[in-house]
C-alpha cells in the first residue's frame, strides 16, 4: 500500500501551493489560448488578411516552444517562486505594452513571441511545486488538478476576450490576460513556498547523473508526444468537422467543444486519482492509450455509419485522449528525481507542443474535402504506437 508522505509543511498549506500553481497556469493558457479568440477583432482594428492574423496568433506558441526546457533548467537551479514570479509577471508586462498605443504587425509579433517565452516559466515550475509538495499517494490527483488550467484558461478566454475585445478593440482586451498574469506574480512571489532541495551528493561532483542516460524516460516523451495527435485531433477538427459534415451552427459547435472541455477537466482528475490508487503513472496511461486508439476508431465508424454514434464517440474521445496528460507528466518528473524534474518537464511539454503544432496540418492534408474518417482512423494508429512505447517494466516507485 503506498503511504502519503509528510514533505515538511502543514497539510492545508500545500494545497494553497496547488491552487497558486493552478492558478499562475491558468493564466498563462488564457494568453496562450485566448489570442485566436481575437482574430476578428484583429482582423477589422488592423486590416489583416487571416494569414497575417494567424502569424501573430502563433507568436506565443513559437516563443513557449524555444524556452520550455531553459525555464525548467532554471527552475531546477534557482527555485520555483523566483522562476514563476519573474516569467508570469514580464509577460504580463510585455501584454500591457501590446495593449498600450499603436503598434506595427511586426512589433506585435515581437511582443506576444517574448510574452509566450516568458509565460513558459509557469510550465515546469509549477509542476516542480507540486512533485515537491505532494507525496506519492496524492501527487497524481494534484497533478491532475493543476492539469485542468488549460480548459480554465481556454474558458476565461472565451468568456471574457470577445465581449471586450467587440466593445473596446482586441488591443484592450489584451488587459484581461495581462492583469492577470500581473497579479497571480505577484501572489506567487508573496505566498509560494519552494520545495526543499535535493541534497548534492560527493559521488557526483555535486550534480545528480542524469536521468536522460537511460532510455525509459526517453520513452516517457515519446509516448506522451504520440498521444497528443487524437487529443488534438479532436480539438481542432471537430468545430469544422460538426459544421461542415452535420451542418450545426458555429456558436453550437462552439458549446458542444466547451460542454466537452469541462468533461475532460474531470477526466485528468479521475486518472490522476486512478495512478493514486494503484502506485503507478505508466499503466494507467498505457490503457489510456489502448482506449484511445480505440476511441478514435469508434469516431471513424460513427462517421461512416449514424450521427448519434460519432456525437457520442466524440465526446468519449474528448475525454480520453486528455487524461493521460498528466499522467505522463508526473511520471517524467517522478521518474527524473527532484534535481532535474524542471529539464524533465520542460523537455516533456516541449516534445508534447510540437506533436500538438504539427497534428492540424497533417490531418488537415489527410482530410482534404471530406474524408474524415480516414483522419479518425490515422489518429488511432498514434496512440496504439505509444502502447508499446510505454515503458512500464521500467517504473520506479514514485520520488517521495
Amino acid at each position: 500500500m503506498v503511504q502519503v508522505v509528510d514533505v515538511g509543511i502543514g497539510g492545508k498549506r500545500r494545497w494553497l501551493i496547488l491552487a497558486l500553481g493552478l492558478a499562475a497556469q491558468t493564466a498563462s493558457c488564457s494568453f496562450l489560448y485566448g489570442i485566436p479568440f481575437l482574430v476578428p477583432s484583429m482582423q477589422r482594428a488592423e486590416g489583416l488578411t487571416l494569414a497575417e492574423a494567424g502569424t501573430v496568433v502563433a507568436a506565443p506558441s513559437l516563443g513557449l516552444l524555444f524556452t520550455l526546457i531553459l525555464w525548467g533548467a532554471a527552475a531546477d537551479r534557482y527555485g520555483e517562486r523566483l522562476v514563476m514570479a519573474t516569467g508570469l509577471g514580464a509577460s504580463g508586462l510585455l501584454l500591457v505594452y501590446a495593449a498600450l498605443g499603436d503598434h506595427s504587425l511586426g512589433v506585435l509579433f515581437g511582443v506576444f513571441l517574448l510574452a509566450g517565452a516568458c509565460t513558459a516559466s509557469v510550465n515546469a515550475a509549477s509542476g516542480r511545486a507540486v512533485l515537491g509538495w505532494f507525496g506519492p499517494a496524492e501527487r497524481g490527483f494534484a497533478m491532475g488538478v493543476r492539469q485542468t488550467a488549460q480548459p480554465l484558461g481556454v474558458g476565461v478566454a472565451a468568456f471574457g476576450l470577445p465581449p471586450l475585445a467587440d466593445r473596446w478593440g482586441f488591443q484592450v482586451s489584451l488587459m484581461l490576460p495581462a492583469l492577470a498574469a500581473i497579479v497571480v506574480a505577484l501572489l506567487v512571489a508573496w505566498l509560494l513556498i519552494d520545495p526543499p532541495r535535493p541534497e548534492r551528493g560527493p559521488v557526483t561532483g555535486g550534480k545528480p547523473p542524469s536521468p536522460y542516460r537511460k532510455p525509459a524516460l526517453w520513452r516517457v516523451h515519446g509516448a506522451s508526444a504520440l498521444l497528443v495527435v487524437p487529443q488534438f485531433t479532436v480539438s481542432a477538427f471537430t468545430p469544422v468537422y460538426l459544421v461542415t459534415t452535420h451542418h450545426w451552427t458555429a456558436a453550437s459547435a462552439g458549446l458542444f467543444v466547451g460542454g466537452v472541455q469541462i468533461l475532460g477537466a474531470v477526466g485528468r482528475l479521475v486518472s490522476g486519482h486512478w495512478s493514486d490508487r494503484v502506485g503507478s503513472r505508466l499503466r494507467p496511461m498505457r490503457q489510456l492509450a489502448v482506449a484511445s486508439a480505440a476511441v478514435m476508431l469508434l469516431v471513424a465508424l460513427g462517421d461512416a455509419t449514424w450521427p448519434w454514434l460519432v456525437l457520442l464517440a466524440l465526446v468519449l474521445a474528448a475525454v480520453i485522449t486528455v487524461s493521460d496528460n498528466g499522467l505522463g507528466f508526473t511520471a517524467s518528473a517522478e521518474m527524473a528525481g527532484l534535481a532535474w524534474a524542471g529539464r524533465a518537464m520542460g523537455t516533456q511539454n516541449t516534445g508534447q507542443n510540437i506533436a500538438a503544432a504539427l497534428t492540424p496540418p497533417m490531418l488537415g492534408l489527410v482530410i482534404g474535402d471530406s474524408r474524415y474518417a480516414l483522419a479518425f482512423c490515422v489518429a488511432a494508429v498514434f496512440p496504439a504506437l505509444a502502447i508499446a512505447l510505454v515503458p512500464v517494466k521500467n517504473e520506479n516507485p514514485p520520488v517521495q
